[in-house]
């Protein structure tokens, strides 16, 4: 979304859940210290890839030390010639590593599908395609949701975002398609991420202690999957296995 796209990214992010009353009064702390990011408010798309039976998500809500995933990203929903991220997302120890790419939307599925090459063939398009040729990848959910973003007056790598109206769909899996989807929680939630290469400053640090703020290990594919997904095939299973018996 900026004039200079980053592709490489190396952060500390933590989560909170926050009421509407709460975000209020966070703001207000913390005025002094942060302002609107260059693009203050969107809305976020994305297609999440997993294998046929998600082991990606699987293993990442084990909680274990290390774990990725694969998402196509917009913002905003994208016609055929617009802009997509082909992100790999990964944790190890705290710490997240996100990697990308930048395509035209008509071109990230034969690309992802390996039926087509990367717009610019570089290091992390050869990354995505490896990682691609090991999983097997295909189109899983649909994930959206509208952001409120600011960034640090002192220190601009320092990103807090507000995220409502999570949303996903587990068909017409195209971000062209639109970004309408059925609600992943509660839609008076506030998902809170604070994003930071390093330590936490100590303005934040206090606000956060003040109102009771706790980071939350919150996943929205995580929750999409156990939620929706999984609830939805079970019942499914059970519904088939009850007509045949």
């Amino acid at each position: 979304m900026s004039t200079a796209i980053q592709t490489n990214f190396k952060r500390y992010e933590k989560k909170y859940f926050l009421t509407p009353e709460e975000l209020e009064i966070f703001l207000n702390k913390i005025k002094p210290f942060i302002k609107p990011d260059e693009y203050p408010e969107y809305t976020i798309c994305n297609i999440y890839y997993d294998t046929d039976n998600y082991s990606l998500i699987r293993t990442s809500l084990d909680k274990p030390e290390y774990k990725e995933k694969l998402r196509v990203r917009s913002y905003g929903v994208p016609e055929n010639d617009g802009k997509v991220f082909v992100e790999i997302k990964k944790k190890f120890d705290s710490v997240v590593y996100k990697r990308r790419i930048t395509t035209s939307a008509s071109l990230a599925i034969p690309f992802l599908k390996g039926i087509a090459p990367a717009d610019r063939v570089s290091q992390i398009s050869k990354e995505i395609s490896c990682f691609q040729s090991f999983y097997k990848t295909t189109p899983k959910v649909f994930i959206a949701y509208d952001r409120k973003a600011f960034q640090g007056i002192q220190n601009s790598e320092l990103r807090i975002t507000f995220d409502t109206n999570l949303r996903f769909r587990t068909d017409n899996l195209d971000l062209r398609k639109g970004d309408y989807g059925k609600p992943i929680i509660d839609t008076d939630k506030i998902l809170m991420e604070i994003k930071i290469p390093g330590a936490c400053p100590l303005w934040l640090s206090k606000a956060l202690t003040e109102l009771k703020l706790y980071p939350t290990s919150f996943s929205k594919y995580g929750t999409c999957y156990r939620e929706h997904i999984l609830k939805n095939n079970l019942n499914k299973f059970t519904k088939e296995a009850l007509l045949s018996a």
